[in-house]
């Protein structure tokens, strides 16, 4: 018992607990060369207008650095442009934050909120949105001999040299790993597919479940650390999903001992290699099977279902048509919803500019030696999107003080020379790897590189230590305090209402698609089921970032989430194909398919399982009705710290 005393409470140890990723290596040796590059050669050149150069160099390549993540290169290319872009246009505005007076509040709080609704268009938007605040706060106080456009210019240069590199890694790199996961639940199924009715089944079954759980555990590890949202994530999400009914038909004809069709076989290879992008996916998917064992209908089944999905969304729906682009006022009005339109926009956006506007006021009036760190720590810290909640403002904010504390020793005993592109090096190197350890043990090897890099603009004393460490706290307590101790509902995500009021928005889309109404209603509905799914995927962010137990909770109710999302979309391609000439559903198909959507909303308030009845529909409801039953399933499946399992109940 004494010892159950002495032990921290789960929430602090939490908070501290690292999870030790794999090191990845080619991002270890891109950030070692990249980042103390520019300044390397301003110092080899020498002189005071080369060693500006280099600062703003090596600004410009710490924004395209760290830009990049996992996924496709179209992605990280447009990751780097958001934060080069939006950093530029930092640099720019603080020079009009520099100095005292009633204007660079003014600036400070403006830029705040657009980096708030800029944070809500998408991951890459969010990215650029911190940036735009990190060099607001650079720039109101580095001073450097270089006009403003030779500043930005060698910005630029930076961020091109930077871009240089990522595209040579991409160049080099055999796969995304979160495809490589979720491709790999495909071979494994493959594998377990031919395994059946020999020795090796059960090591085959063990493989999968092993397999299922690393990839839903990938994805939903990318994406609580994606800022914003994620499209690509959400589509292997999907993948997964559509990947249940074939797993379950797998195992069940591993347990039998009937043989898979080796066509299907050969399909589930050619549904891996498609994930990955290695291969296309032919467009004639497999026939279904009428005649047969039921193990093996039920994977070609499964087979069929997930190959509609990885391969053709529409054809999946029954669309005789591809959904038309949408129109500019349709764009605009999606990207209203997103930002002003949305409560949790506005509600950070109050937030943001409060933090940012005391830290300005702080920065003015407090005798403080470098007065704009205080600014650069509360953006830091308080970081504009949708996933910094309290756990990670700590996280962030112990980092930060104890990544001020080294940065500034090292100061205290190195030269000013190439001994600091080394400690440079060493701290960028370690960026990569941190970042996918804790929030925390980031800030404590990225705030380091940037008081390497502004002490050689702006040389300082010894003395600077503590005044650095005091800029921080006071920073940390800004954010703590008018960020998150006095909104207590920005630390308290109601996720099951949210998840309950996409459901009823779900069908209320249903009822104005199917029931006879104008198409300006069904529009409205549309609009509302799909801004309730940005409000749940909201919530879901902030919950994905507490400590356990909601972290854990949030992370299995998230493919329900995603099927929601899926859900919404075959009920947009259904109305396409009425519209397109297609027949009209029955009154009394519409009216089943609502009923259970109202009850799977009674059940996701109440806390209770759905039954598992299924439901039955034909024609363009069809593909809606498997989408709601999916949705079903995996409300039924999402418990507390509960793990995918591709085994049946007992074994």
């Amino acid at each position: 018992m004494a010892e159950r005393s002495l032990r921290a409470p789960a929430w602090l140890e939490e908070l501290v607990r690292t999870s030790p990723p794999p090191v990845p290596w080619r991002d270890v040796a891109r950030f070692a060369v990249t980042l103390p590059a520019p300044l390397a050669v301003a110092l080899a050149v020498g002189g005071e207008s080369a060693l500006g150069a280099g600062v703003f160099a090596t600004t410009g390549a710490l924004a395209a650095t760290l830009a990049p993540q996992g996924g496709p290169l179209r992605d990280r290319l447009r990751r780097i442009a958001a934060a080069v872009g939006l950093g530029a246009v930092g640099l720019v505005a603080g020079q009009l934050a520099a100095g005292g007076g009633p204007v660079p509040v003014v600036v400070v709080a403006v830029l705040a909120a657009a980096a708030a609704l800029i944070s809500a268009i998408g991951s890459a938007m969010s990215l650029g949105a911190l940036q735009l605040l990190i060099y607001t706060a650079l720039a109101s106080g580095l001073q450097t001999p270089l006009p403003a456009v030779a500043e930005l210019a060698w910005f630029a240069a930076g961020a091109a040299w930077a871009t240089l590199t990522v595209l040579g890694q991409a160049a080099t790199e055999p796969s995304d790993p979160d495809r490589a996961a979720v491709a790999a639940v495909f071979t494994r199924i493959a594998g377990l597919l031919t395994a059946v009715g020999t020795d090796a089944t059960e090591t085959a079954r063990r493989d999968l479940t092993a397999a299922l759980n690393a990839a839903y555990d990938r994805v939903i590890r990318s994406r609580s650390i994606s800022s914003g949202r994620n499209r690509e994530l959400s589509e292997l999400a999907g993948v997964l999903n559509a990947a249940a009914p074939l797993v379950e038909a797998a195992v069940a004809s591993a347990r039998t001992a009937v043989p898979a069709d080796p066509h299907d076989v050969t399909a589930v290879h050619a549904l891996a290699s498609a994930v990955t992008g290695s291969r296309e996916l032919p467009a004639e998917r497999p026939a279904a099977l009428e005649d047969g064992p039921a193990p093996r209908r039920a994977v070609r089944h499964g087979v069929r279902l997930a190959w509609a999905v990885v391969g053709d969304p529409e054809e999946r729906a029954g669309a005789a048509v591809a959904p038309p682009r949408p129109s500019l006022r349709e764009r605009l009005r999606d990207l209203a919803d997103r930002t002003v339109g949305s409560p949790d926009t506005r509600d950070f956006a109050v937030r943001l500019v409060l933090c940012m506007t005391i830290a300005e006021v702080a920065r003015q009036l407090l005798p403080i030696e470098r007065p704009y760190w205080v600014l650069l720590t509360v953006a830091i810290v308080l970081k504009p999107d949708f996933g910094s909640v309290f756990t990670r403002a700590v996280q962030r904010g112990v980092g930060t003080l104890i990544g001020v504390l080294i940065g500034s020793l090292l100061l205290s005993f190195l030269p000013r020379n190439g001994w600091v592109v080394v400690a440079m090096a060493v701290a960028a190197a370690l960026l990569p790897w941190a970042r996918g350890a804790n929030f925390g043990l980031f800030s404590v090897f990225q705030t380091p590189v940037i008081i390497l890099l502004l002490d050689l603009a702006v040389p300082g004393g010894p003395d600077l230590v503590g005044a650095r460490l005091l800029d921080t706290l006071i920073g940390c307590a800004i954010v703590l305090v008018a960020g998150y101790l006095v909104w207590p509902q920005t630390w308290r995500a109601p996720l099951d209402e949210a998840m309950g009021a996409t459901v009823v928005a779900l069908d209320g889309f249903v009822g104005a698609a199917f029931g006879g109404g104008d198409p300006a209603d069904r529009r409205r509905a549309r609009r509302r089921a799909y801004r309730a799914m940005t409000e749940l995927t909201t919530q879901l962010q902030r919950r994905l970032a507490e400590p356990p137990p909601i972290s854990t909770r949030a992370a299995a109710w998230w493919p329900v989430i995603v099927q929601l999302e899926r859900t919404a979309d075959a009920v947009t391609e259904a109305v396409i194909a009425t519209d397109a000439g297609g027949p009209a559903p029955d009154p009394g198909q519409v009216a089943v398919l609502r009923r259970a959507l109202r009850e799977l909303e009674d059940d996701v308030r109440a806390h209770r399982p759905p039954d598992d009845a299924e439901i039955h529909a034909d024609g363009v409801l069809a593909p809606v009705a498997r989408e709601v039953d999916a949705a079903r399933r995996l409300v039924r499946d999402a418990a507390p710290g509960r793990r995918t399992e591709a085994a049946a109940p007992g074994t």
